[in-house]
């Protein structure tokens, strides 16, 4: 069975007590079975509080991030690259804690603009970097997912083919590609050809329109993504994700370039996302549920 999750930052820009009791609240009043929460800015996030929350309303947490340019693990510089292997060992430790078994995102670059390819020598560093943080994390029994995002947002991968050749090159059997709708739709040749070729390497899914509003107003070919979805037998989590002005998370939505408002009620926004992805998937033979995940 897929469980379908939705990104924290529909329903708030911050991890403050009074957000997160929003944002678990209300994912769960929407039908979700997990919740994405950011860790681009973790503090001032309650432990305690937001566990016995989870546990409360039965639902499952997943975490991300991704890096600034001065804790690049695919910089040149060493002390930069330990700067993010810090950060991301951090953001480990609160997945675990939080009772989470999945940290994806971009952990192997700044998330931004590059004017430059990767160097050879900042290649090794993220190779170095996943090998040693994959080996933290499955200690913790943590997966770690690598999103394949845009040329916008990363200069490392692009595609699910060099996501696929980065894991080989780790070596590790702890790291598993990340597909995003959204990405996918502005690099990839279709939607059906990225999916079969990870096969039982795709371990996490976003779920995003071609401009990051409601689903099925854009230009993404849902059907098809869902289908090839099915043909390779996915179960794992289908995240719905979503950015507007109307929800500002300064750093990541900086980063994200999240400009214009594409909605105002993320209820509304949420409970039809629930409708898109559960009918798109029971269309193509996936498992979908309302049981915790």
């Amino acid at each position: 069975m897929n469980p379908l999750g939705i990104h924290a930052l529909v329903w708030a820009g911050d991890v403050s007590p009074e957000s997160v009791n929003k944002i678990i609240s209300s994912s769960k009043q929407a039908g979700f079975d997990l919740i994405e929460f950011s860790l681009h800015e973790p503090k001032p996030l309650d432990f305690g509080y937001t566990r016995e929350l989870l546990k409360e309303h039965a639902i499952k947490p997943a975490f991300s991030r991704g890096l600034a340019f001065n804790a690049d693990v695919s910089s040149d510089d060493p002390a930069v690259v330990a700067r993010g292997v810090a950060l991301l060992t951090e953001a480990i430790n609160i997945t675990q804690q939080l009772g989470g078994d999945y940290f994806g995102g971009v952990p192997y670059s700044a998330l931004g603009k590059y004017n430059h390819p990767i160097t050879a020598q900042g290649r090794k560093h993220v190779v170095e970097t996943l090998r040693r943080i994959s080996g933290e994390a499955a200690d913790k029994g943590v997966k770690i997912g690598l999103e394949v995002v845009n040329r916008y947002e990363s200069n490392v991968i692009n595609t699910a083919r060099q996501a696929l050749e980065l894991i080989d090159e780790v070596g590790t059997g702890n790291l598993c590609v990340h597909l995003d709708t959204y990405h996918m739709n502005i690099e990839e040749v279709d939607f059906v050809r990225p999916v079969l070729e990870c096969g039982d390497k795709l371990g996490y899914v976003h779920i995003g329109e071609s401009h990051r509003g409601y689903l099925g107003s854009g230009t993404v070919d849902f059907t098809a993504f869902f289908h090839a979805l099915a043909q390779i037998g996915y179960t794992g989590p289908i995240t719905f994700e979503s950015f507007s002005s109307t929800v500002v998370a300064e750093g990541l939505s900086n980063d994200l370039a999240v400009w214009r408002n594409l909605w105002n009620n993320g209820m509304d926004l949420a409970t039809h996302a629930h409708a898109f992805i559960s009918a798109q998937a029971k269309g193509a033979g996936l498992g979908v549920t309302d049981r915790p995940y």
